[in-house]
């Protein structure tokens, strides 16, 4: 089964987050299919929080890939930020 998660990197206490297509059966921070996006929970003002090629995640989810809780929540926020802009 396919799933989009995300997969932690940066360093400790300083969590760096890429969105990927990945195997359910792969680690975390394993081997995946596709880099999709990143999510950067400590972003300063002029950096972007999240970074996605929402045709890529429509087209994966599209192709039966499962999304993960927090991929959920990331995506309907960065819906609501792009719709305002």
């Amino acid at each position: 089964m396919i799933k989009i998660r995300l997969a932690r990197h940066g360093s400790k206490k300083k969590p760096f987050y890429q969105i990927v297509v990945s195997d359910i059966r792969s680690a975390r921070n394993g081997k995946f299919i596709e880099r999709i996006g990143y999510f950067n929970p400590f972003a300063k003002d002029n950096e972007k929080k999240i970074n996605l090629s929402s045709t890529r995640a429509h087209y994966w989810l599209k192709n039966g890939a499962k999304q993960s809780d927090r991929f959920l929540k990331l995506f309907i926020q960065f819906k609501k930020n792009n719709s305002s802009s």
